[in-house]
């Protein structure tokens, strides 16, 4: 059977080959193999991505973030001593992804013009996916590494065409998950020159007063790229009814994440076993189901597993060994009573309607 194009909106590649040291061209068993004796991360030897397991996927387009945070004397969390640190680990990043691209691993895309000529190249059946290179939007995943607004131009000048505010905890535009509390001045600042450039803003990761203001300062395009239902995983993370209700009348895409604490609340970061549990792909269809209830459509619910984001399949649903598995949401979509254009929609269509509406020409 033909595999449908998918489109994942949000993967962290770069900071998996640059701090995890994963050289992502490999094999995914390869890695695997590499890391089976090192303990420095809960994940190794338990990853689920790499470049030639997209292309089993036919995963033939991604958003593509960088992501380096800030971390304040007084925080717990892991992050840059200071933000001209944290910019030069972008600017690493954007190295591991330039070198991709010159080795046609991957191509990046910055204008619907780029777009269409990728999406015509996944869809083009006489070259065989293992020879295409893997399309990726640049965005910035949490903006502690603009070291001031002005930043933000030389990062939409290199091609990041998304950005979100805030990570976890505090951050120097917007606090994030696991905090509460407005968007800052630096922040309120930052997006209005984001709304001059006519950039995506990524609302994932904001608190919920900072999703509220967002929504109403902020009049550009906007999405959530990996987002679970609140209904259904009562935390700070997810999505409220409300909130959705208020991206579905803006026009946004919501990216349904593959970690199984986003996807059931039972599950206990670095307790809960996946399999113990039977936390399978299935349980993100109830998420996406709860968003089509709520829009009485299937135009605002899409991929952005978020896979590798700090976890492996120790952390993932038990029935997908890879990234790849991804196409097995077709029959799981089919068997709840989707049709071929909901599925078509899910896997790729929302985000290339909302992406030919956001891009510059």
């Amino acid at each position: 059977m033909r595999k449908r194009l998918i489109i994942d909106a949000h993967l962290d590649l770069a900071m998996n080959a640059i701090e995890w040291n994963r050289d992502l061209k490999m094999e995914l068993s390869r890695i695997r193999q590499m890391e089976m004796h090192m303990k420095d991360k809960p994940d190794r030897g338990r990853g689920t991505v790499c470049l030639p397991e997209l292309r089993k996927g036919k995963i033939g387009i991604v958003v593509a973030t960088q992501l380096a945070r800030y971390s304040p004397p007084d925080s717990a969390l892991a992050g840059w001593n200071s933000p001209q640190q944290a910019w030069a680990m972008t600017q690493a990043q954007l190295a591991w992804y330039r070198e991709m691209e010159s080795l046609g691993e991957m191509k990046q895309i910055v204008s619907r013009t780029g777009l269409e000529e990728m999406v015509n190249l996944w869809e083009d059946d006489t070259i065989p996916d293992s020879e295409k290179p893997i399309g990726y939007l640049l965005s910035l995943e949490g903006a502690d590494s603009l070291v001031d607004v002005s930043y933000l131009g030389k990062a939409y000048g290199y091609g990041v065409r998304a950005l979100g505010l805030s990570h976890f905890g505090p951050g120097r535009y917007a606090p994030g998950t696991k905090t509460e509390g407005p968007i800052t001045s630096q922040g309120r600042e930052l997006l209005a020159e984001m709304g001059h450039l006519n950039m995506i803003l990524d609302v994932t990761h904001l608190t919920d007063q900072g999703i509220e203001e967002a929504m109403d300062i902020y009049q550009g395009p906007v999405w959530a790229s990996h987002h679970n239902v609140r209904k259904l995983v009562p935390h700070q993370r997810q999505l409220t009814d409300e909130q959705i209700s208020k991206l579905i009348k803006r026009g946004a895409v919501i990216g349904g994440m593959l970690d199984c604490w986003a996807m059931d609340i039972r599950f206990i970061d670095a307790i809960s076993d996946p399999w113990q549990l039977d936390i399978k792909l299935e349980k993100l269809v109830d998420h996406w189901d709860h968003i089509c209830q709520i829009a009485g459509n299937s135009r605002h619910v899409a991929i952005g597993s978020d896979l590798d984001g700090i976890f492996g399949t120790e952390q993932s649903p038990w029935d997908m060994n890879s990234i790849a598995d991804l196409q097995k949401f077709e029959n799981l979509l089919k068997d709840r009573g989707y049709n071929d254009e909901d599925i078509d929609n899910i896997f790729h269509a929302n985000w290339l309607r909302f992406l030919r509406n956001a891009l510059p020409a």
